[in-house]
């Protein structure tokens, strides 16, 4: 490395870079900087860390991106998309991922939540916080909390609603998601724990968005989310009521507390931990940390977690997160480097990548995750089919989910067919006058498929 660059402005972009998973623009890299320094300056130093291993470079101008070298064994591709994981990520979750007979038991550490220091510890980086922010932001910073999440509130009730019920293995597809919020008809061959646990997200959103103006982090927030989310799952006493009893997690070593006393006293160190964070997405990553690892509630403590780690969002005005195309086993095993390592580094791949994919699907930056999903490319003849299909029988929701699952289990192999369906329904929705030409559908096919359709 060059002399007169010190360790630890070289030591500075490396943190910048290792922030993109998908891999970092030039200009990204800029914005992030404290100081950034002349354009040459700054493309000498990237060369020489290319040079010396500790980055390397895709593409060619404006399209070139610039990223940590990870091993092709590092690489995972998840639901059509890349999911890179950092290296202590990727030890998580090898250490996790072991026979559970041969990890070890431990109990609920209190200093894991006690040594954070609100605005003096961070689990996001400072690179990172303002990567997320510039992703995140959007016109109605100005404006009353909560105005930018009823702009998108139809779209994020439906994913939402969707994502966070499939993160608990429910089988609700994302049409008859939509079907049962808009319509209240329950799928048929479908459970009424999971019909009731969609609609449970349904009230629970709702009562977010509406308390956008006063909602803050606090007991009342909390505890009453909680029981608009286990509203019939769970016995009335225990639906916003901390737990009075022990709890165990599945398939995990890990013992959260049992006595009801300190549960409370965490409880209440959380919640002021938490409000006194300053960064909307610290705060909400925090959120989804903490709040599954005391257990607090009997059970549903996970789906709490991932709707307060929207308050923040909400109140801000920021992007949603409404954990779009999470791969279910990735999230669960960062959840278990928490509860058994109280290490975040595996989680926090999946938040930033999660966010990465929520700001894509709401915002018009198209450009955030800089590389073509693979999966579309690879099936992209038999979706436009299937599309084309629905529209030109003029199918209703219920007729089009049977279709898109007959064609998958026809022409899909058994791996890929949950990601297929999604993909279809997601583009099903979306489809408007100004993208017909894509599936060889002309306008008066897409008018008389519309008015059916709605």
């Amino acid at each position: 490395m060059p002399k007169q660059v010190s360790h630890e402005e070289f030591d500075e972009l490396i943190k910048i870079v290792e922030t993109f998973p998908q891999g970092a623009g030039f200009e990204e890299i800029v914005k992030l900087l404290k100081t950034p320094p002349l354009r040459r300056t700054l493309q000498r130093r990237l060369k020489a860390l290319i040079q010396s291993g500790d980055l390397c470079v895709e593409g060619n101008a404006r399209a070139r991106k610039y990223r940590l070298p990870i091993p092709d064994t590092e690489k995972k591709l998840v639901k059509g998309a890349f999911l890179k994981l950092t290296h202590t990520a990727e030890e998580i979750q090898s250490k996790v991922t072991q026979p559970i007979q041969v990890r070890p038991r431990v109990n609920y550490h209190r200093e894991f939540l006690e040594e954070y220091r609100p605005n003096s510890t961070f689990y996001l980086s400072e690179s990172l916080r303002r990567r997320l922010l510039e992703m995140g932001k959007t016109q109605d910073g100005k404006y009353p909390a909560g105005t930018y999440a009823r702009q998108i509130f139809h779209r994020l009730l439906i994913d939402l609603s969707w994502n966070s019920s499939r993160l608990e293995g429910n089988t609700y597809s994302l049409l008859e998601t939509e079907r049962l919020l808009e319509l209240g008809i329950m799928a048929e061959g479908k459970g009424a724990k999971e019909t009731q646990m969609i609609l449970n997200h349904k009230a629970a959103i709702e009562f977010l968005v509406d308390s956008a103006k006063e909602i803050g982090i606090n007991r009342y927030i909390l505890l009453n989310l909680h029981a608009l989310l286990s509203d019939n799952l769970l016995p009335d006493s225990a639906c916003g009521s901390l737990r009075l009893i022990p709890v165990r997690i599945g398939k995990s070593v890990y013992n959260p507390l049992s006595i009801s006393q300190l549960i409370n006293e965490c409880f209440e160190r959380l919640i002021a931990t938490a409000n006194a964070i300053e960064d909307p997405f610290e705060q909400a990553f925090f959120l989804m940390v903490q709040l599954p690892y005391l257990q607090p509630f009997e059970d549903v403590n996970k789906r709490t977690s991932r709707l307060a780690a929207n308050i923040p969002l909400i109140k801000k005005n920021l992007c949603p997160l409404s954990f779009i195309d999470v791969p279910m086993q990735t999230y669960i095993n960062g959840l278990l480097g928490i509860y058994e390592l109280n290490r975040i580094e595996l989680l926090r791949d999946v938040f930033v990548w999660a966010y990465e994919r929520s700001c894509f699907l709401y915002t018009t930056t198209r450009n955030i995750l800089g590389e073509p999903d693979v999966f579309r490319m690879q099936y992209r003849n038999i979706i436009i089919q299937v599309i084309a299909e629905i529209v030109r029988a003029c199918m209703d929701k219920v007729e089009a989910v049977t279709a898109i699952r007959h064609r998958a289990s026809e022409f899909i192999p058994m791996q890929d067919q949950a990601r297929f369906v999604e993909i279809v329904e997601r583009e099903i929705q979306s489809l408007h006058e100004g993208s017909i030409a894509r599936y060889r559908l002309r306008p008066s096919e897409y008018e008389a498929w519309r008015k059916n359709w709605q």
